[in-house]
């Protein structure tokens, strides 16, 4: 990301000059879609982010430009001045949310720009909530501790922009640290850095193009099926408070008394929690070969039991097992974006022609590669 153009379009919109605030997308390496169930995630931040030049500008209202999307947008601070569903509604909802937890802020200029791949899976929405929430925080010298900037990210998710997201996206852009995956226990917010330098090994991303309508109502209703599967097991069982409570034997006891479709949702969930802890304990012995194992469990369970696959999505999972990949997955919410590989060096090469060559056969064109390189989270840069 050129630092430099960011700010010279700064100088050139607002006659000032800015702040940099950068925060990162992330990768999740395995856990997903357990975070609004309570369970644990595995994510890290990425060297791919969202970038914000800001200035206070001493009113109550907020003017910014978009590089990316070439757009020019305002808005005050006021409730009633909800921006129109656009990118600038993510930055107002930030402020909002900051506001409603009894702080003062005031306006700003902004421009921003990014090079998170949009649609890919890596959470460009939470790297642009979290760049806002850790730059106001900051301009502002508010004190909010950096869990709650995370919480921030996600009540814009929830109060401005339809997702019922969980907490995942914005916690690993906030805490981020480069060389480091983090385990998050999304019930408990306790978390923990685990080193993660696989020699011999590289991850890398092949990004569909695709992007198949979730729109938030196919997400939202996956949580609405785990909810209700944690309801009747909690009835039960009182001490399930969240789906990733439970265990496969108490899914069973309530399965005449759910849908099917409830069923497999809640299959998918109680299985992926035991699979991240898996990953953890195979991370420390260096077992490789059994992180990939359970990464390809994840994709059948996506795939199959949760549905949030994709023709496009399998059909590059598949050419991963035939070219001896050692882990891959659909990685993210679905329908669309990207596979995350684990990928033996020497196998690399092979293995990225053969899917390019393979995809662009079958769906006319070729997959984005984007190999991985694990970084630090929100941050001012100067």
């Amino acid at each position: 990301m050129e630092i430099q153009e960011l700010k010279r379009i700064f100088k050139q919109c607002f006659d000032a000059e800015g702040v940099i605030y950068t925060s990162p997308g992330r990768i999740n390496l395995i856990g997903e879609h357990t975070d609004y169930n309570g369970g644990f995630v595995f994510p890290g931040a990425i060297d791919k982010g969202i970038y914000a030049a800001i200035r206070l500008n001493g009113t109550d209202v907020v003017n910014g430009y978009s590089v990316d999307y070439d757009a020019r947008w305002s808005f005050s601070l006021e409730e009633s001045d909800r921006p129109r569903k656009s990118g600038s509604q993510y930055i107002y909802g930030v402020c909002r949310e900051i506001q409603k937890r009894g702080y003062q802020i005031g306006g700003f200029d902004t421009v921003v720009m990014g090079d998170v791949p949009l649609g890919a899976g890596m959470s460009s929405s939470a790297a642009l909530e979290s760049t806002f929430a850790f730059a106001l925080n900051d301009l502002f010298n508010l004190g909010i501790d950096k869990f709650e900037l995370a919480r921030i990210g996600q009540a814009t998710e929830h109060n401005y922009c339809g997702v019922k997201c969980g907490i995942m996206d914005q916690f690993a852009s906030v805490f981020g640290k480069a060389g480091h995956l983090m385990r998050l226990n999304c019930a408990t917010m306790e978390f923990e850095y685990f080193p993660f330098n696989p020699k011999g090994y590289k991850l890398v991303l092949l990004d569909t193009r695709v992007k198949h309508e979730l729109a938030s109502s196919a997400y939202n209703k996956r949580r609405e099926s785990c909810e209700n599967a944690c309801a009747y097991i909690a009835a039960r069982h009182p001490e399930v408070k969240y789906l990733s409570d439970a265990t496969m034997e108490m899914l069973n006891e309530i399965e005449t008394e759910i849908s099917a479709e409830d069923y497999m949702r809640a299959e998918y969930v109680i299985g992926e929690k035991q699979r991240v802890l898996d990953v953890c304990e195979a991370l420390e012995k260096g077992d490789y070969e059994t992180v990939g194992d359970r990464m390809y469990g994840t994709h059948y369970g996506m795939s199959k039991l949760y549905e949030v696959s994709c023709e496009e999505l399998d059909f590059l999972n598949d050419i991963a097992k035939e070219c001896g990949v050692t882990g891959s997955r659909v990685m993210g919410g679905g329908f669309g974006g990207c596979t995350i590989n684990l990928v033996k060096e020497n196998l690399y090469l092979d293995f990225i022609s053969k899917a390019k060559a393979q995809f662009l056969k079958k769906f006319g064109h070729e997959p984005r590669i984007y190999d991985v390189v694990i970084s630090d989270g929100a941050r001012r840069l100067e």
